[in-house]
């Protein structure tokens, strides 16, 4: 099984935000594979699917992002997957400020590098090798706060970076799935900076 973990916070209100691109990214991934409408369990909405000959839970925690650890922490106990399994079986999609917008930058673990929601994620899972793929938003503009910056949401301008930027991930998501992080981070990190 594939768990994809889209970050970003429930409700209207930060729907089309920079901190919710991972939603974004979930949203178009359910609707390629024409999912069923999402179940809510494990602190999350959950989809379940098939692509590529593999089964599929796509996940958007309703935990607000920065206890995001708490329904994966959840899921991975549920589905029984070992520490030292997570490198293959989850990735978690989110947003981050040190990218320009519309950049895309796979990594296989690490540091959360700021992002607090994966930075939740990696505590509760006692690992930082979980594969995670991170969307640019770009910096914030002058003295803005960069929690402002990133509850705020695109603007018209940006529109169309930012869709294609979520197509442009749900791709490299695909290509996750089917063929793991090494042709991802070949491929995408690649292209992205092209």
């Amino acid at each position: 099984m594939k768990v994809v973990v889209g970050l970003g916070n429930p409700g209207s209100q930060y729907s089309g935000t920079r901190h919710n691109v991972g939603f974004d990214v979930i949203d178009e991934l359910a609707r390629r594979w024409q999912l069923a409408k999402p179940q809510l369990k494990f602190q999350a909405e959950l989809r379940d699917g098939n692509f590529g000959g593999h089964k599929v839970l796509l996940v958007t925690p309703q935990t607000f992002m920065n206890r995001s650890g708490e329904s994966v922490q959840q899921i991975v106990r549920f589905y029984q997957i070992p520490t030292e399994s997570l490198s293959d079986s989850v990735v978690v999609v989110c947003d981050d400020m040190n990218l320009p917008l519309g950049r895309l930058r796979w990594r296989a673990g690490g540091s959360s590098g700021g992002q607090k929601g994966l930075a939740d994620i990696l505590l509760r899972l006692g690992s930082d090798q979980v594969p995670r793929l991170r969307l640019g938003v770009g910096r914030p503009p002058g003295q803005m706060d960069p929690a402002k910056w990133v509850l705020a949401k695109f603007r018209s301008e940006e529109q169309t970076e930012s869709e294609f930027m979520t197509k442009l991930a749900s791709d490299s998501v695909e290509l996750w799935v089917k063929e793991g992080i090494a042709s991802t981070m070949n491929r995408f990190n690649r292209s992205s900076e092209e």
